[in-house]
């Protein structure tokens, strides 16, 4: 009698059954079941489209003016006096009043390469981007700032985005399955750049505000609460957002929704220096240029903190999102947006429910016809795979798009590609003469090797198309590397599952397989 243990048994109808479980909202509606149906990509059912472009004036801006400030800086320790030092969105320029001073300035000037143009005229220096500079840092751009919509939209990897960069400055945008613009424009919309700077106390915010008028080294901001409360901070950032290491959604003492957030070692080791040479001062919260919260400084804090505001749970749950995902190195501009109907989707659909049946058929149709009643048990594999499939995507909520369903309807051959070897082998030990029982479990033990071997090759594959594509591509070796784990179970498990049942109950003398 053919052994299939109990506990293995108990594990194939534990599988079977919550695949079909999982998915059944993708078969038929049923009122109050808690599974979900998987997600359409933007070719199966419509979606989002926006065309955005990046501010790179604003780039050059910021980073000609952080130049500046390194200037201050560096002229300060080496005592040298200057005048005029300024920048706007061209270049930095600057007056050194002692011509003794020149070795310094030259020294300063010396750290800038090929990506930036130096010129002295007289007493006063010009630094701006050169043309190669200007190419770099625009490329840069538009690359983190795909990186970072990327995760802001897609932060599990499972919704297959299509982010794309068009010309020189512009991103093209398609979100599958969200057919308002504005939900797509509500996180993107804020840049998400986050900062704590100590606030000044020599001015207050209204008083800076009616004479126009700040302390040097320091800038007035906004309250990001109130249109009339203003805060003086100072330059000087003291921790900024890109040392953040997690951020969530919570409440605060006061059971109002509220970021929690921890930095990482770099921030925390500043953050505690920082927050424990200004015990008693106001600590400014800073994103994108309004003071959310300016708390007093009561005792040092490390690592871990709460940023409380105004804000709702939804509110608070896209801050905690955008954070995670980084600052854009950019603003972004919409240039183009408008909704896909899911009209052409409904044809995909149609013709990728087509090739699927006709795939299955025609696979169900030669196996039968190969090995006859073994088939048919090794088609009721298929069909559990095919519902594994489902129930897994439908799990993850991942997107499926037309590559998506290439990749199921490869896995299908695929998955017979293993009950065949099994049963050529299987046959291979019948012509040597062995008994039936002796003969099946020869033929699995030596067919599984060869099936473990290929069917882990093609989900290396599957794995490195994850890593390093994107979009569709994605969907593509998501769908293959489920299909080769469900095709794994079903080819060692369920289907030898069944060939051991029906041979204890029916105990054919001869085997014709």
């Amino acid at each position: 009698m053919l052994q299939f243990e109990a506990w293995k048994r108990l594990v194939v109808f534990f599988v079977c059954v919550t695949g079909l479980l999982l998915a059944l909202p993708n078969i038929a509606q049923i009122p109050f079941f808690p599974g979900k149906a998987i997600n359409l990509g933007l070719d199966l059912r419509g979606g989002s489209h926006l065309l955005l472009r990046t501010d790179i004036n604003a780039v050059i801006s910021e980073r000609l003016s952080d130049i500046a400030d390194n200037i201050r800086i560096s002229l300060r320790e080496e005592k040298v006096k200057f005048k005029s030092l300024s920048s706007n969105e061209t270049a930095v320029s600057f007056t050194i009043q002692e011509a003794s001073k020149a070795s310094v300035q030259e020294k300063i000037l010396s750290e800038f390469g090929d990506n930036f143009i130096v010129e002295t005229t007289a007493d006063t220096t010009r630094i701006s981007f050169s043309e190669r500079g200007f190419l770099e840092l625009q490329t840069q751009t538009i690359e983190q700032a795909i990186e970072i919509i990327r995760r802001r939209l897609d932060p599990d990897g499972t919704k297959e985005p299509v982010i794309q960069r068009q010309g020189a400055d512009r991103i093209l945008l398609q979100v599958p399955g969200i057919d308002d613009p504005e939900r797509v424009k509500a996180l993107l919309g804020r840049t998400a750049r986050l900062t704590f700077q100590l606030v000044d106390m020599r001015i207050t915010g209204a008083e800076a505000k009616s004479t126009g008028r700040v302390p040097p080294g320091t800038v007035l901001l906004e309250s990001a609460s109130s249109d009339n409360q203003y805060y003086v901070v100072e330059k000087r950032v003291m921790v900024s957002g890109d040392m953040l290491e997690t951020a969530s959604a919570g409440f605060d003492q006061n059971n109002s929704p509220a970021i929690n957030f921890s930095l990482n070692s770099i921030g925390a080791k500043k953050f505690a220096t920082a927050t424990g040479n200004n015990i008693g001062r106001p600590f400014a919260i800073v994103l994108d240029n309004l003071v959310v919260s300016a708390p007093t400084i009561r005792a040092q804090i490390f690592a871990n903190g709460q940023i409380t505001g105004d804000f709702s749970i939804q509110e608070s749950n896209d801050l905690a999102l955008v954070l995670r995902a980084g600052a854009l190195p950019a603003p972004l501009i919409v240039l183009e947006e408008r909704s896909i109907g899911p009209g052409l989707g409904a044809d995909s659909i149609a013709a990728g429910q087509l090739a699927a049946i006709i795939g299955i058929i025609l696979v169900i149709f030669y196996i039968v016809l190969s090995y006859g009643v073994y088939g048919a048990m090794a088609s009721a594999g298929l069909l559990v795979n095919l519902i594994l499939i489902l129930g897994l995507l439908s799990l993850i909520q991942a997107t499926l798009t037309l590559p998506g369903i290439a990749g199921i309807v490869l896995t299908m051959g695929m998955a017979v590609d293993s009950n065949v070897l099994i049963f050529e082998r299987i046959r291979e030990e019948l012509r040597r003469g062995r008994a039936i029982r002796d003969a099946i479990k020869a033929g699995y033990s030596r067919a599984i090797s060869t099936i473990i071997d290929a069917n882990l090759t093609t989900l290396i594959a599957s794995i490195l198309l994850y890593i390093f594509g994107s979009g569709p591509v994605r969907g593509f070796s998501v769908t293959l590397g489920i299909g080769i784990v469900t095709s794994l179970f079903t080819a060692i498990l369920f289907t030898r599952l069944l060939i051991v049942l029906w041979i204890n109950r029916i105990k054919p003398k001869k085997l014709v397989i």
